[in-house]
């Protein structure tokens, strides 16, 4: 039996749960890049990134080129890139909207 498109849809978001995963989409939207130079900029050990890469790679989201020694990743498309700026305006109008009614508070008497 088929997998209805709302379980497939939270099974997709359920798998962008993850900081580090996040954090290797925003870092990849500049461009392919080897592990040795994501990894400084995660606060993880390499077996952990690792360990987030292949989820990513499974899911599509990511590609990986094998250079010599060295493993380039890359997005698998545009529309993961806009799926980030499209979170990032929707969290920017969310926090807007939470500093607006914080502002509230501290006026109210």
């Amino acid at each position: 039996m088929p997998v209805p498109l709302y379980q497939a849809k939270a099974e997709f978001f359920r798998m962008l749960g993850h900081p580090v995963r996040i954090r290797v989409l925003e870092l990849l939207q500049a461009g392919p890049t080897p592990v040795r130079e994501l990894l400084p900029e995660l606060d993880v050990e390499p077996s952990s990134l690792s360990q987030q890469l292949a989820i990513l790679r499974r899911s599509g989201l990511v590609t990986a080129t094998r250079e010599g020694s060295t493993v380039v990743y890359a997005l698998a498309g545009a529309d993961v890139a806009e799926l980030l700026r499209t979170a990032r305006r929707i969290l920017t109008e969310l926090l807007a909207d939470q500093g607006m009614l914080l502002e509230e508070l501290r006026a109210a008497p």
